[in-house]
């Protein structure tokens, strides 16, 4: 006798096919959304950055990091030297001082209550970002004049993202600009974003 052999009716396929699509869509889903917390994370992180520098400096009159006063107002603290400008790049891991005045603003904002982290005459590191790059503050970066708060190991898609809320959405002009690799540019406009590499690493600045 022939024995009948059952496949899958179209029905059945069709149903296993919408339960593989609902999976990949709320896998999908889920990973913008972790990617959303990160960019409001790191937003979060630079405004915070500004609010200590400017709240320092209403409460002080001098600028975090550059306070030529610091070691009178806080035990241990480093003072800076009071010229208005704040020394080394953002990422620099040196003890604070006159010669890295970005490691120094940790320091005298921290000890100043207005940022948490480890303050102490020897260390003030900047800390890490929620992509794993540092954030941190330096005086210009580039094109932009002034003091900046920057931000490092930025994938292109998240920088673009970041730059589109808080500015005009292009790497190269603005106050909030972006550049390639971990390199920082003090003169150059920047790196424009290539969404055909949109993990890539940059560095982003933005005016305090």
């Amino acid at each position: 006798m022939k024995r009948q052999q059952a496949g899958f009716t179209l029905v059945e396929i069709a149903i296993v096919l919408v339960i593989i699509g609902l999976l990949l869509g709320g896998i999908l889903k889920g990973q913008e959304m972790i990617n959303s917390g990160k960019i409001k994370s790191m937003i979060n992180d630079m405004k915070a950055v500004s609010i200590a520098f400017y709240s320092y400096q209403d409460r002080y009159r001098a600028i975090p990091g550059d306070d030529s006063s610091a070691a009178t107002r806080f035990t241990g603290a480093v003072s800076g030297n009071g010229n208005g400008v704040i020394s080394n790049v953002f990422s620099n891991n040196a003890a604070p001082g006159p010669a890295n005045e970005s490691n120094s603003y940790w320091q005298h904002t921290r000890m100043a209550g207005f940022m948490s982290g480890v303050a102490t005459a020897g260390a003030a590191l900047p800390p890490t970002s929620s992509v794993g790059g540092l954030v941190g503050i330096q005086n210009s970066a580039y094109g932009v004049s002034g003091a900046v708060v920057c931000a490092s190991n930025v994938p292109m898609n998240m920088a673009q993202s970041m730059d589109i809320q808080l500015d005009d959405g292009a790497a190269t002009t603005g106050i909030f600009r972006a550049g390639a690799g971990s390199v920082l540019a003090t003169t150059a406009a920047g790196t424009a974003y290539n969404i055909a590499t949109p993990t890539t690493g940059v560095t982003v600045c933005q005016q305090i």
